[in-house]
Parts: C-alpha cells; sequence; structure tokens
C-alpha cells in the first residue's frame, strides 16, 4: 500500500508565527488574528485541501531573552499578543465538519482535572476532533506568570508531565464506566451513581481526589500529540504520544531523532507505526518555479531580522544580540532548559552542514527551523516524497509566511498533485480524529494510558 502523506496547518494566536515581519505583507490578514472570520477562513481552507488538524502552538510567557527584554518580540509582533486557542475551538468545528484541532497546552502550568474537563467539553463540541499537544514549558517568563521563580528543570518537567498523564488518564477512562450514562426520562435517572467513580490519586506532584465533571466524550482521551525531541521527550512520547512533532532544516537533522522514537516505542511494547510524526516545513508554492521564486523574494522584503533572532534567542535560551553573526554556530550555545533540540538541529545533528547565526536568520526567516519548499506543485511534491523517505516521518507541520496565502496555495496547488500520485487522501476517512488515524476512537491496548480503562470497574482507590 503506498504510503499517504499526513498535513497539519501549524500556526500560532498571534500576528506572526514563525515568519516575524510578514504580517506587514500588504497580502497578509496577520492583523487581524483576533477576528473570529480570519480563523474561519484559515479552517475552511485547511479542510478544502483535506489536512488532518489545525495545529495551534501555545505558551503563556514572552520572548523576553534577545537583549534582555520582549521588545525586539513586541515589535515584530513575534508570538506576540497572544490570544488562548482553546477559545477558538468551538467556532471553528462548527464551521467544520471534518477538520481536528490540535491545541497546545503545557503539563507545568495546567491542573490535571482543570485541564482534563477542558478537553472532554470541547471533544464532545468537536464530535471527537480535538487533540492536545503536550508540553511542558521551557521559559522563566511562563513559570514566571504562574509564579514560580524559574522554570522546572528539563527531565524534572517530563517526570511532572508522566504522573500529569496518569491523572488524565484516571480521570477520562476510569471515572465513568461504560454505560453509566442511562438518560432514562421514565424513570427520572441521568446517570448510574454505581457506575461513576471517584479518583484518588497521590503523588510527587499531584495530590487528587474528585470525579470527572464531564460524561464520556467521543474519543474520551483528545487524540495526543506531543512536541519534545530531548531524548527525555522521546522516551515520554514512546509512552504517550499518537503524533510527534519533530523539527529540524534538514533530513539528516531529523532522521536520527525518528529512528530513535520509533526504537523506543517499540521496546515499550507499541506498534513503532502506532505514531504518526510530523516534521516542520513551509511550502511556497506557484505555477511556475520563477513565480514561486518571485514570491519567496517579495516574502524575504518583509522579514524581521530582530524578531527572528528574538524567537531564536527565546527557544534556545541564548541571547543572540551580542553575537557574531557571521561566526559558526557551536554546540555549546544553549542553556539546558530550553528547547534542547532547537540548537542541536543546526549544529551537531547534521555533521554535513555548518551553519553561521546570519544563515539561521535568513532560514528561520520564513516559517521557522523546517525546510522550505519553493517552486511548483510537482517541485514540492518531489521534496515532500524526498523527506518521507529519507526521514521516514508520516507528514508535515505546514507552517506559513503569512495567512491566508500560504495555505490557500498549497490547498489548491499542491494537493491535486500529492492526489494525482496518489500519496494524499482524496477524502477523509470517517470518524474522530483518532479514528482517522487510527481507525479506533478509543486508545489502542498497547497505549500506556490504556492501563486505565478498567480502573473504575476495579473500585479505584
Amino acid at each position: 500500500m503506498t504510503r499517504q502523506i499526513r498535513l497539519n496547518g501549524f500556526i500560532g494566536f498571534s500576528p506572526v508565527h514563525l515568519s516575524p515581519g510578514l504580517w506587514a505583507h500588504p497580502r497578509s490578514r496577520g492583523a487581524d488574528y483576533n477576528s473570529l472570520d480570519y480563523w474561519v477562513e484559515l479552517a475552511k481552507i485547511l479542510e478544502r485541501g483535506k489536512f488532518d488538524a489545525l495545529f495551534i502552538a501555545d505558551g503563556i510567557g514572552v520572548h523576553d531573552i534577545h537583549g534582555g527584554s520582549a521588545d525586539a518580540a513586541i515589535r515584530a509582533g513575534a508570538q506576540f499578543p497572544k490570544l488562548d486557542p482553546l477559545m477558538l475551538v468551538s467556532a471553528l468545528a462548527h464551521e467544520t465538519s471534518q477538520l481536528g484541532f490540535g491545541i497546545t497546552a503545557s503539563t507545568s502550568h495546567e491542573l490535571p482535572a482543570v485541564l482534563a474537563r477542558r478537553f472532554s467539553t470541547l471533544d464532545h463540541f468537536t464530535a471527537g476532533r480535538i487533540g492536545w499537544n503536550i508540553v511542558t514549558g521551557y521559559s522563566d517568563s511562563g513559570a514566571k506568570a504562574v509564579g514560580r521563580e524559574a522554570v522546572i528543570g528539563h527531565d524534572a518537567r517530563y517526570d511532572r508531565a508522566d504522573e500529569f498523564l496518569d491523572v488524565a488518564y484516571k480521570l477520562w477512562e476510569g471515572s465513568w464506566e461504560d454505560g453509566a450514562v442511562v438518560r432514562d426520562r421514565a424513570s427520572g435517572i441521568f446517570a448510574d451513581p454505581s457506575r461513576v467513580h471517584r479518583i484518588r490519586h497521590q503523588g510527587p506532584h499531584f495530590d487528587i481526589d474528585t470525579i470527572h465533571l464531564t460524561e464520556p466524550s467521543p474519543q474520551r482521551t483528545p487524540f495526543l500529540f506531543q512536541a519534545g525531541a530531548s531524548p527525555r521527550g522521546r522516551a515520554f512520547a514512546a509512552r504517550h504520544a499518537e503524533a510527534v512533532f519533530v523539527g529540524g532544516p534538514t533530513i539528516a537533522s531529523v532522521a536520527p531523532g525518528v529512528a530513535d522514537i520509533r526504537a523506543r516505542a517499540t521496546a515499550a511494547g507499541r506498534d513503532p507505526r502506532d505514531i504518526a510524526i510530523f516534521t516542520l516545513a513551509t511550502a511556497i508554492a506557484a505555477p511556475t518555479r520563477a513565480e514561486a521564486q518571485a514570491k519567496l523574494a517579495d516574502y524575504r522584503r518583509y522579514t524581521d531580522p530582530e524578531g527572528v533572532l528574538a524567537l531564536f534567542s527565546g527557544w534556545t535560551g541564548v541571547d543572540f544580540s551580542t553575537f557574531d553573526l557571521d561566526a559558526p554556530l557551536a554546540k555549546g550555545d544553549r542553556r539546558e532548559n530550553a528547547v534542547q533540540s532547537v540548537i542541536d538541529s543546526f549544529t551537531s545533528a547534521d555533521p554535513d552542514r555548518v551553519w553561521t547565526l546570519r544563515e539561521i536568520v535568513t532560514h528561520n526567516g520564513i516559517g521557522g527551523r523546517g525546510p522550505l519548499f519553493v517552486g511548483t506543485p510537482a517541485d514540492i511534491a518531489d521534496e515532500m516524497e524526498a523527506w518521507v523517505n529519507g526521514a521516514d516521518v508520516d507528514g508535515f507541520n505546514l507552517s506559513h509566511a503569512f495567512v491566508p496565502e500560504t495555505f490557500a496555495d498549497f490547498a489548491d496547488l499542491v494537493v491535486p498533485e500529492l492526489q494525482r500520485r496518489g500519496i494524499y487522501k482524496r477524502d477523509y476517512a470517517p470518524g474522530t480524529l483518532r479514528a482517522k488515524f487510527s481507525g479506533s476512537d478509543r486508545l489502542k491496548a498497547t497505549h500506556g494510558g490504556a492501563q486505565f480503562r478498567n480502573l473504575a470497574a476495579q473500585s479505584v482507590a
């Protein structure tokens, strides 16, 4: 069977996500990021292109490392201001019928019972199309926003995240038995109390005594994305993730991490193909190569280099404002608690390429640190196939220069070419977001959360 490419539209709830300065392009609607019409238009474009999901990045910190302040990010509108993506989902679900929604939330900044209720609510309102992109947080800025002095240590964040997921699974999978909801008008019984169970959990990070407040939703547990690419993050993914988001500028920088995730999944008793792996990429498409290159040149006229450096400094925890732009980037130029894979993808992950900071600014200026595919639909399809075959990824989190043009061009030009080659779906599979990936609404038996499925029947204590 021909391997099918999967796609998510990747964006943040800000004027600019990964292309600082591009909000000012005359065809960009980035300045309208706080308009519901902007998001409805985007969701409809993605559904027209048969994208699996709208994948929204989020975080409660600001990029304030570059130059010792947030000024560069604020001036560029680079992931600032930032609205709450959970608030979008109900409206967009009402305007679409198949598109999934991958929403980012941090296990370091949320509480399990509160977040579990939010995702259960959205799973009901989307008819099972909600996914959670699990992150642990990496910035002191985000930590200070919730009253901590600094971010929790890298591996300790994942220890907390493991326990967070265990509590959430107990709530989603174990608090309500199948058939607990009766809705019997004759007897006046809405739910059977003997089949609704209190969850009691005591651990290093959480002490919980509660009943999950929402009845079982179509998926119970939302579809689980995960974005950590460090060794500890990959171990977390092997247990919990149903889809993993990775990133790097070259196939050589991404392939080893993909192989490691699949090997860890196998060691955990899972089928490595049960984890769909998406890599970051951006596509600039046009009917001819000359037109595509002209678009790219036009877009780069609007790039804000200081905004790019503000993002790069924020991700890595390193203030690059004092660095020589033309000096090679060294492996040691990172902070241990930040996003470790960001620096690695430009240094040690690809031994055949040495990057200067100036080259990184140019590369990251349109769509972030993933590859930039520029050309005709056939050119872009060739590149995507090469990545699927060379890096063993399942698909792409597609970034953009700006909305709506980048996504509309891809949906209208590239998708038909992918379909013509038989490597992209012509229509959505039926059912929930999880069913579209795995054929079932429920977690697979080999998934780390499935152990909690019969917890209620075992008399939770």
